[in-house]
């Protein structure tokens, strides 16, 4: 779906259905830190699921800018329904989808764009967060089976997940990473004691003990790191497309309630203190946005160029979160209390600078395409 007269009609679509079925509810879903299986089915039911995957594949075949106003549209009525969108669009399930085998992807696939399975991403580790390349958990091959050990951690949706793309290490060095798949119910896999973000999102560590697998079960093998970092650029775009979704839904409450407001006997808004605020983080959230589309605009066969996916990120990242806390400020009290959306995109949106890449990483990693070089964040010998 390219065309601008298609791209119209399905956000028309997906407005109205965002204000018949997620609307109502969104501040409480806000605050309830476990996944939706209700939404997940109305967004599968509506086919908002896999807009980016294959026809072939199950998918809507759609591209990658629909999929990204899609997110953007459903993020104005309910932003905790637009991170299932996220997960059923950009996250592990992009990379899965872009490099399963055919058996792969219809043993999940199927269920996973239903709304009735969730695949969670299991990358960082004790040791190994920004260093991705550090991770320690192994994956030894003993015939038909691949042996699994180490752990997890931070891994979004690891609570509620029903299937897991890990990050594993066949041998020593870069080239010998890849990533598996791993059911829930996999002896020798344990999900551990959950624990809270500050987003209010809950997150459990994954251990992995001797767990056994069916070879058939590899995703990746050896030589598979870059390839699932160029899956992963996709999951920044859709962390990218929230950070300004809620930014922008937090703005415009505020902006609303600043033209209604009085003080000392006119509106909020009458004051340029408040006024340059607006200004200033309209600005922010403009650019970033054109950051972003062009990112989308430029990917090849869906996958974004990691430096304008970076840009993009850091850009999106950073104007999200001023525009949340500047609209809190703006609203006092009532911007600070869980009575409104507005806390909790400030919350949110401040999550995203460190999840997926922090905006440091992203300097550096832009920083390299300016420079037209590595560099080396490991201490030298």
């Amino acid at each position: 779906m390219t065309d601008t007269t298609d791209r119209a009609a399905l956000i028309d679509s997906v407005r109205s259905f965002a204000q018949r079925h997620l609307a109502d509810g969104a501040l409480e879903r806000a605050h309830d830190p476990h996944f939706s299986w209700e939404v997940a089915k109305l967004l599968g039911d509506q086919g908002l699921l896999g807009l980016t995957i294959s026809e072939k594949d199950g998918g809507q075949g759609a591209s990658l800018g629909d999929a990204v106003a899609v997110m953007h549209t459903i993020a104005q009525y309910c932003p905790k329904s637009a991170d299932i969108v996220q997960a059923g669009n950009f996250g592990a399930i992009r990379t899965f989808a872009e490099f399963g085998t055919e058996h792969q992807k219809r043993r999940y696939l199927p269920d996973l764009l239903a709304g009735q399975r969730l695949i969670a991403l299991g990358m960082s580790e004790s040791e190994a967060g920004s260093a991705v390349t550090e991770l320690a958990s192994t994956a030894v091959e003993d015939g038909d089976t691949v042996v699994v050990n180490g752990g997890k951690i931070w891994s979004t949706h690891s609570v509620d997940a029903t299937l897991f793309l890990v990050y594993v290490r066949f041998g020593p060095g870069t080239h010998n990473i890849g990533s598996v798949l791993i059911d829930r119910d996999t002896p020798g896999f344990t999900v551990g004691t959950p624990s809270t973000y500050m987003s209010g999102e809950m997150w459990a560590p994954l251990y992995f003990e001797d767990c056994r697998i069916p070879r058939s079960n590899v995703l990746l093998g050896p030589g598979g790191f870059k390839k699932q970092m160029s899956g992963f650029n996709v999951e920044r775009i859709g962390n990218a497309t929230r950070s300004l979704a809620l930014g922008r839904l937090a703005f415009d409450l505020a902006r609303e309630h600043v033209s209604q407001r009085t003080q000392f006997g006119r509106t909020l808004n009458e004051f340029q203190g408040l006024q340059w605020k607006f200004a200033e983080a309209a600005v922010a959230l403009d650019a970033a946005e054109a950051l972003r589309d062009r990112a989308v605009r430029n990917a090849e066969n869906g996958l974004p160029s990691a430096y304008e996916t970076s840009i993009a990120k850091l850009a999106a990242n950073e104007a999200g979160f001023d525009a949340a806390n500047m609209a809190m400020q703006a609203m006092g009290a009532l911007g600070y209390s869980t009575e409104t959306l507005v806390e909790y995109c400030m919350r949110r949106t401040r999550g995203w600078m460190i999840a997926g890449g922090s905006t440091e990483i992203l300097k550096n990693r832009i920083a390299e395409e300016i420079f037209e070089r590595r560099f080396s964040q490991r201490a030298q010998a």
